[in-house]
């Protein structure tokens, strides 16, 4: 069987400019970066926001095991489905960050038969977006400890520096460093560290702003520090807001590319969902839903991670709203959560999968807490029997929710064809917003309202830290903020070892975080790292490229 780049590298692509064209984006719109790849002029989008907004679908899946869900598959699969009924559509995705590409998860462009092109580009450095992202946060640390160095007019407290500088890559040993050591040129000394650039805050804004101006204003209410007074310290302040914008002016544009079957996406910014709000820009769905008659995008790892911010942040932000939901699910990793080893699930097991039904029984009952409706996607693998499938479709059956088997991976839009006409059902009805938590909630009580409903927790604990976290959040005035919880993808709790539907435990919350650029408060659960680490045998080891540029081992 081929593998995913292989399949990516045999492939004929559209010339971009003809993609561009099935969405009325005329060339004078695009600026090149070569034959399949395109940003999208600001000029353009602004011009599109009067046009008439399309329906919006969400996919977002079970949660993640290591048998894999396929989330992003089925999004491209979806799309090639709706263009293969006829639709005029487009899909909205996420770009890969380099930590997963040369880890454990891999790429993030698909896989199969439903796979975003030019893959190879996408996973790797694609238009230099990240890059730009970690240099205008890592000039802000620069300027922040320069600021320090030079008089310090500021007063700010060395102690409580918040702002780490950031990497695109997986490096467990930048998690900690010390700064400034060798003498009284080489800056102050203290603690410092490194996050993965799809933690960064300047991502989260990137992914939130509409324009440059908004962009700018954004960075600047960055909250960097603390002075010795314990007032905050923003980024405007130390003047750095203008050249991080300058930074990232290109930066804030989508970008366009194709699905194997020719359907425009635009990939654009790509926050983690377990530490950020895990969602493409508003601007690259913007652009989809005014482009197009029905927009497909997805949001990261599970439903009550990335549908949920998706829904309460996202949404509540940029005026979005869904009008159909696309759950993700597959036998092996039900079968997982139903207590199966991974070495154990190519072999037939119906109790295991009842047993694991209920983590998807519950993702199913979340999204409807929203007033939406949910159909489920079955991404189907050789190993599935038929009486493995016939006891999904009875469990979804039982849930009151249609079930549709998916064989995108292996068959293109083919393979989504009734996912594709189900989908058309479900968004023929117009759906109204219904967040989780109205905004005027108090902050801890948003969290407890996610924790036990959500989630499913007994009770929340919040720790010292994350009580004078909250403190200072009432003291700034900042309570209306959406909550960005970051927690552990593997689990409803914030423990990764629960699976399945794990009930009346306590969720601990450790501190809070404030995100005033991006407008919500990170709070802190479990053991989350913001750096990840690489894992025995990483992807990378299976990476090469041969004489003439050829790359080999993405996935």
């Amino acid at each position: 069987m081929k593998t995913d780049i292989q399949i990516a590298q045999e492939a004929t692509l559209q010339p971009i400019g003809e993609i561009a064209a099935q969405l009325g984006i005329p060339t004078e719109a695009l600026e090149f970066y070569g034959p399949h790849k395109a940003k999208v002029s600001l000029k353009f989008y602004q011009q599109v926001q009067s046009q008439p907004a399309g329906k919006l679908v969400l996919v977002t899946a079970i949660t993640p095991t290591p048998a894999g869900e396929g989330k992003s598959t089925t999004t491209v699969g979806l799309a090639q489905g709706l263009a293969k009924r006829g639709i005029k559509v487009a899909a909205a995705l996420r770009e890969p960050s380099l930590g997963p590409c040369f880890g454990v998860k891999g790429g993030a462009a698909g896989g199969g038969y439903s796979q975003v092109v030019p893959m190879e580009d996408i996973n790797l450095h694609f238009t230099g977006d990240f890059h730009a992202i970690s240099a205008a946060h890592n000039l802000l640390a620069a300027m922040l400890d320069n600021h320090m160095h030079q008089g310090n007019l500021l007063d700010i407290d060395s102690r409580r520096v918040i702002l780490k500088r950031v990497v695109d890559m997986n490096d467990r040993a930048l998690r900690k460093t010390v700064i400034g050591l060798g003498g009284r040129l080489d800056g102050i000394p203290r603690e410092d560290g490194y996050d993965i650039t799809v933690a960064s805050e300047v991502i989260a804004i990137l992914c939130l702003a509409t324009s440059i101006m908004d962009l700018k204003e954004r960075l600047g209410r960055m909250i960097i520090a603390y002075n010795r007074k314990g007032e905050p310290v923003t980024a405007s302040q130390i003047l750095a807001h203008g050249a991080m914008a300058a930074l990232l002016k290109d930066a804030i544009k989508p970008n366009l590319v194709q699905t194997l079957e020719g359907v425009p996406t635009f990939i654009h910014g790509g926050p983690f969902a377990n530490i950020a709000h895990g969602c493409n820009s508003v601007m690259a769905t913007q652009l989809a839903l005014r482009t197009a008659d029905v927009a497909v995008t997805e949001a990261g790892f599970g439903a009550d991670l990335g549908a949920e911010k998706f829904l309460d942040i996202k949404c509540r932000a940029a005026g979005l709203w869904p009008s159909a939901v696309v759950l993700v699910a597959t036998i092996r990793a039900l079968k997982m959560h139903g207590g199966l080893a991974k070495t154990d699930l190519t072999k037939p097991d119906v109790t295991a999968l009842q047993k694991g039904s209920v983590n998807l029984a519950k993702h199913v009952e979340n999204m409807k807490k929203y007033g939406l409706p949910v159909v489920v996607a079955v991404n189907i693998f050789p190993t599935d029997t038929q009486e493995e499938l016939a006891a999904l479709e009875e469990i979804c059956r039982e849930l009151q929710v249609p079930c549709k088997l998916s064989d995108v991976w292996k068959k293109g839009g083919e393979g989504g064809l009734e996912l594709a006409d189900t989908v058309l059902e479900l968004i023929a009805e117009e759906k109204s917003p219904a967040f989780l938590y109205p905004s005027s909630m108090s902050p801890a009580d948003k969290i407890k309202t996610i924790a036990r409903e959500i989630y499913g927790a007994k009770d929340v604990v919040f720790e010292k830290a994350a009580l004078s976290a909250l403190e200072q959040v009432d003291k700034l005035d900042l309570n209306e903020f959406p909550i960005c919880m970051a927690k552990t993808q593997y689990s409803f709790s914030d423990d990764p070892t629960k699976l399945g539907r794990p009930e009346d435990f306590i969720l601990t919350v450790k501190n809070i975080r404030i995100a005033a650029g991006a407008g919500f408060l990170v709070a802190l659960t479990g053991e989350i790292m913001t750096m990840p680490g690489l894992p025995k045998a990483p992807a990378a080891e299976g990476i090469d490229v041969d004489e003439e540029g050829r790359i080999t081992g993405l996935f």
